[in-house]
């Protein structure tokens, strides 16, 4: 396939990393030329020939989200043949603009891949970002079924599993599981600003899990918020409501007494996130799975972390999941190896007879 890709960042060039890998033949252009030079010469494609007459038969605008509607009519006009597509993570903001502006809409199929990472950039880009993720496509009752298919091609080509929604019901999608959790790391993660170094000291893994995208980029996030604002505002509203309830009951504790309910607003909260985080895709987006946890203390030195994942390799068990959490001023780490039931006990017999460490 040729692929222009419009947008040379971190998505961007991740998408003409793992097409070009794929054998597509992908150009690129970026509003800021050296970012698109950076882009090529890390692999992600190549710069159209001075003259170049191009006739892509598919673009990708992968363009900043308040940008991303113009840049989509740009395109459209600039090559009347091509289907077109945008990478932004708001789909009704895009569409409406190209509504409101006469776009063909029946060469535009709308998506967004469910992938990302904390840097941005070309040079943080990889070929394998889009791998066994997600890629939303939100096809209209306009779009031709031959510009739906070439997307989800792109999208398979690329790694990612194809699934497709509505543009409203993708943005109320992406509220709950992605705009919200960064707002939310961000609420959290602000609370350590003004705290004091000893108690920042005492950090542990758990807030590292919770806080990890809230180093994301204010600008760009900004903009996503402010084009999904509706669908936003709605699930923060509901949690607003829950959190209200779990403060009055902390409050009723605190006044001492015996205060009926507010015990059973803190667990209930607790035990609906447990329901909530059970219905987490497992590996690969199976369904979920309660995985075994095996502990093992990790010494502080190089290559200990390489030899553990060794011998778990040899001895044959598969590692589903794995966390390292290092021990405040101490020289070592723990590592939680997270494995099926069955393979457990296994592993941590095989592990204590290598010199391993375990804990709990």
């Amino acid at each position: 396939m040729r692929v222009h890709v419009v947008g040379t960042g971190l998505i961007g060039a991740s998408l003409g990393l793992a097409l070009t890998r794929h054998g597509d033949d992908v150009t690129l252009e970026d509003a800021v030329p050296t970012h698109a030079a950076l882009a090529r010469d890390l692999g992600a494609g190549r710069l159209p020939s001075d003259g170049e007459d191009l006739s892509p038969d598919l673009v990708v605008v992968a363009a900043p989200p308040d940008v991303t509607a113009g840049c989509v009519l740009d395109a459209l006009r600039r090559w009347p043949a091509a289907a077109v597509t945008d990478v932004a993570s708001v789909k009704g903001a895009v569409l409406a603009s190209l509504r409101a502006a006469g776009a063909d809409l029946g060469r535009y199929c709308g998506s967004h891949p469910m992938a990302g990472r904390e840097r941005s950039g070309a040079v943080s880009g990889r070929h394998d970002l889009f791998d066994g993720r997600a890629w939303v496509v939100t096809p209209t009752d306009e779009t031709l079924p031959e510009v739906l298919d070439l997307v989800a091609a792109v999208a398979t080509a690329a790694g990612a599993a194809v699934r497709r929604l509505p543009p409203d019901a993708h943005d109320r999608a992406v509220a709950a599981v992605s705009h919200v959790p960064q707002l939310a790391a961000s609420l959290v993660a602000a609370r350590l600003e003004d705290l004091d170094e000893p108690a920042v000291a005492l950090a542990g893994q758990g807030l590292r899990d919770v806080t990890r995208i809230a180093a994301s980029d204010p600008h760009l996030w900004t903009q996503i918020l402010a084009g999904n604002a509706g669908a936003v505002r709605a699930v923060l509203a509901d949690l607003a409501d829950d959190l209200t309830a779990v403060v009055d009951s902390l409050a009723a504790l605190e006044a001492g007494g015996d205060p009926v309910g507010a015990r059973g607003t803190l667990a209930r909260t607790i035990a609906a996130g447990n329901a909530g985080h059970a219905r987490i895709p497992g590996k690969h987006g199976a369904a979920p799975t309660a995985y075994t946890t095996v502990r093992v203390l990790i010494p502080d030195e190089p290559g200990q972390l390489g030899r553990l994942f060794a011998d778990v390799g040899e001895i044959g068990t598969n590692i589903e999941e794995f966390h390292l959490d290092h021990g405040l001023g101490q020289p070592f780490g723990l590592a939680e190896v997270d494995v099926v039931p069955s393979a457990a006990a296994g592993l941590a017999e095989a592990l204590a007879d290598r010199g391993w460490r375990l804990h709990g």
